[in-house]
Parts: structure tokens; sequence; C-alpha cells
């Protein structure tokens, strides 16, 4: 027994020394690296071209002439026939003050007429007496003198009253508003019962005819503008298409938005509705540049702090990375200030799956050799 227990032990030592020695072989041995796949890559060529910055701006039709109708005198408003979005012609009632005050002051200035003419009418007739009576040598020339100078200063007194009378008229007169064109009221600043200084602006009439577009501009852009420049605009309710002109650039800039007030004449443009929306493009704006260089944002990656794209070398159809500069963006694409030259080839999609020095096949041209190999094999 003791033996054959001996005999066993040494066994399982041999047993478990063999199972040791593969497991260790088989730790030390190298698995062989799965291989990278090929991956084909959609390529853009680098090419110079056009950089046009252009803006859309939207802008409100507007009459090129709106006045803001007021009294030539203050008063009581008492009537109003005008409303907001009304037609009127030219001539018509829009607004009336409480007239009693000035008439009385007409009337009154007319009476001062009258006085002054029954003084002139006696001034004449003394002063033609007197001068009967020179004649006959009853009185001196210096009476006959005095005689005519009150005729005279008479005479002045009379037209002084006739004009007095005349612009008291006047007053009595500017009681009643009327419009001075046909048009629109666009505005209504003055209620019934409320008192209205001279001047105070009562309603605003926007005067038919050719119409503008309104709309406002930062200062790079107004710097950019021109009167007289054409642009394009569209009527955004029907999309009609319209032709304008740049006609009137503010000056200053609006102290609240700071944006300058650009009017654009429109071309054919007295039928269209007053406050209709138009969508105007602006072309050729500060940052237009004739050659640039520029890729889809689909070929930017970041790399750190900065921007890289995958650049094709065609002798080992390997990609790398190459470090650009981006400027300002023109819709789905950048513009590239440095980094690349006209000529290479860059990835435009699928740049986050590459590995630096990469092989890789150009998409669509494994698909296109296809058929052909398929057309020259044997039957």
């Amino acid at each position: 027994m003791p033996i054959t227990w001996s005999l066993a032990k040494r066994r399982v030592f041999h047993l478990c020394a063999s199972a040791a020695f593969l497991t260790t072989l088989a730790a030390c041995s190298k698995q062989e690296a799965p291989l990278e796949p090929l991956r084909s890559v959609k390529l853009i060529t680098v090419s110079a071209g056009e950089l046009n910055v252009s803006g859309e701006y939207s802008a409100e039709v507007r009459a090129r002439v709106e006045s803001r109708l007021g009294f030539q005198v203050a008063g009581k408003l008492v009537e109003r026939p005008a409303e907001l979005g009304q037609r009127v012609t030219a001539g018509q009632l829009l607004a009336r003050i409480d007239a009693q005050d000035y008439q009385l002051a007409a009337q009154a200035a007319q009476a001062q007429v009258s006085a002054a003419q029954s003084q002139r009418d006696l001034a004449a007739a003394e002063y033609k007496r007197f001068e009967a009576l020179k004649a006959q040598n009853f009185i001196s020339g210096a009476e006959l003198e005095r005689r005519e100078a009150s005729l005279k200063a008479a005479d002045a007194a009379l037209n002084q009253a006739k004009a007095q009378a005349q612009a008291q008229g006047n007053q009595a007169g500017y009681a009643r508003l009327t419009a001075s064109h046909a048009g629109v009221i666009t505005a209504v600043e003055a209620e019934v019962g409320q008192v209205v200084s001279a001047g105070h602006p009562v309603v605003r009439l926007a005067h038919d005819g050719p119409r503008d577009a309104v709309f406002a501009v930062s200062e790079q852009t107004a710097l950019a503008l021109k009167p007289g420049q054409s642009m394009q605009a569209i009527l955004a309710s029907t999309g009609q298409p319209l032709k304008g002109k740049v006609r009137e650039l503010a000056a200053s800039a609006d102290p609240v938005t700071r944006t300058y007030a650009v009017k654009l004449a429109l071309e054919a443009s007295e039928r269209l509705p007053l406050g209709a929306t138009v969508h105007v493009l602006a072309a050729d704006l500060p940052g237009s540049q004739a050659a640039v260089i520029k890729l889809p944002t689909s070929a930017l990656r970041q790399e750190g702090s900065g921007t890289v794209v995958w650049v094709l070398d065609e002798a080992s159809m390997t990609v790398n990375t190459q470090a650009v500069q981006v400027g300002t963006v023109d819709g789905n694409e950048v513009v590239i200030t440095a980094g690349l030259k006209p000529g290479q080839k860059v990835v435009s999609a699928g740049v986050h799956v590459l590995s630096p020095g990469q092989k890789v096949t150009v998409y669509g041209a494994a698909s296109a050799a296809a058929p052909m190999a398929a057309a020259s094999a044997p039957r």
C-alpha cells in the first residue's frame, strides 16, 4: 500500500506539471492582430471659388410720402370722421375743432374793416372839398397837404383792417382739417374731446403713389450700401418678385437698436398693400472675395483646440491629417483661410472613423470596376 500510494502521487504531479507547461506556452505565443478594414471615402478636390456674402432682410411696404396732419390752430376736437385704414380723397374732411372763438374774432375783424372804411370815406370827402377850396385860394397849400396826409393814413388803416380780417377768417377756416392728397389713414393720434395744440398730429396719411420697402441693417452693412444700388425683393404673401433701388439711407443709427434704416424704392409698386412683408436680398456685402477655398462642414474634424481635415496621398492611397484655419461660414460650407492648396484631395465624409496612415479606396471606384471585371471573366 505505501508503494502504490507514492506512485499515484508521482503521476498526479507529472500531470499537473504538463498542464502548467502547456498553459505557459499558450500564453507566450503571439496572436495575430486583425487586419484593419479598407474603407471607401468620398473625396473633394480643393479649388478656388467666389465668396459672395449676402444678407436677407425682412422689410415693410410703406408709402413713399407719409404726412402727419394737424391743425394750424389750437382748439377742442369736436369731430373726427377719419378712421384707421380708411381711404380718403383730396379735400375730404378728416377732423374739426370748435371754431366759435375764431368765428367771433373774424366778425370783430370785419367790423374793424367797416369802421376803417368809413374813416377812409370821410377823409376822402374832406380832401376833395379842401381841394376845391384850394383851387379858389380860400385855404393855404399846407392845409390841403394835411388833409391829403389824413386820407393816406385812413387808406393805410383800411388796408390793415382788411388784412387782419383776412387773417382771422383764415383762423376760422383752419378749424377744419382736410386731406391734402388722396391716400390711406395709417394712424390716428387724437380723439374727440381732446384739446390739441397747433401742429399736434391728429392723423397720419399715406399718400397714394410709389411704395418703399423699409428695413434696418447693421453699421457694417450700411457702410457698404450706396444710394441707387439695385436689389432684389420678394413679396412674402404671393412670392411676386420685385426690383428696387436704394433711395435713402439713414445718416444716423437708431438710438435703441443701433441699426440704420434703409428705404428701397420698389418699381411698379403703386398697388402693393401697405404694411405687407417683403424679403430683400442684399448681395456683395463686406467680406465678399473673388478667390477663396471652401469646404463642406462634413470635411472638418476637431482635434484638440484646432481644426483638421484628411488629405489623400494618391501615391500610397493613405490619408493623413492637415491642420487648417477656418474663416467665415457660407451656408453649408466654410471658408478655409490657410492650410490647403488648390488641387489637393480632401475627404468630405466619414472623417471620424479614419486614422493617420490608413489605406483607403475612393468611393465609387470599386463599384465601377466590378462590372468591368465581371464582363472580362471567362465563362
